[in-house]
């Protein structure tokens, strides 16, 4: 199963859209927040269920904060991040993935893509797709494969052209 995680898009999705209709074939789809309308638009165009959990700039929307949800017995944690404090440290997201006993915590927030894993934890912010931040300063988005068989988990962020 691929997974498309996507956060911080800010009413600016088309090119997001486009360049994984060309280049990804994705089975469902998690918006980590920062306009959750634009998850429900990538969801309908792509033809793909989703995932949404609200940003801090997602306001009287419909959608959660977290999310946990469990995909071939591995469980996923989804957060936007700004109530864990991820500008100064990823620690409060990785003990509340090991508190949830999650294999992958998900968060946005900061613009900055990472992908590493600590002890059994993967953690990975896709960066933003319309307004990236950090040394790259590349648009981004992130990939989430779970082999049907082994049931494995593999993470890559992707960098737009």
């Amino acid at each position: 199963m691929n997974i498309l995680v996507v956060s911080d898009t800010h009413g600016r999705n088309q090119e997001v859209i486009e360049h994984i209709a060309q280049r990804e074939k994705v089975d469902l789809l998690f918006h980590l927040g920062d306009y959750v309308e634009d998850g429900e638009e990538i969801s309908r165009t792509l033809e793909i269920p989703s995932v949404i959990v609200n940003g801090n700039g997602d306001f009287l929307s419909k959608y959660k904060d977290d999310e946990l949800i469990e995909i071939m017995g591995k469980k996923i944690f989804l957060t936007h991040g700004h109530s864990y404090n991820v500008r100064f440290t990823i620690d409060n997201i990785y003990y509340k993935a090991a508190e949830l006993g999650a294999s992958v915590a998900l968060f946005g927030h900061t613009h900055i893509p990472i992908n590493i894993k600590e002890e059994n934890i993967i953690i990975m912010n896709p960066g933003s797709p319309s307004f990236p931040r950090g040394s790259s300063w590349k648009k981004t988005y992130g990939i989430i494969n779970i082999d049907e068989d082994s049931k494995n988990i593999e993470t890559k962020i992707i960098e737009m052209d």
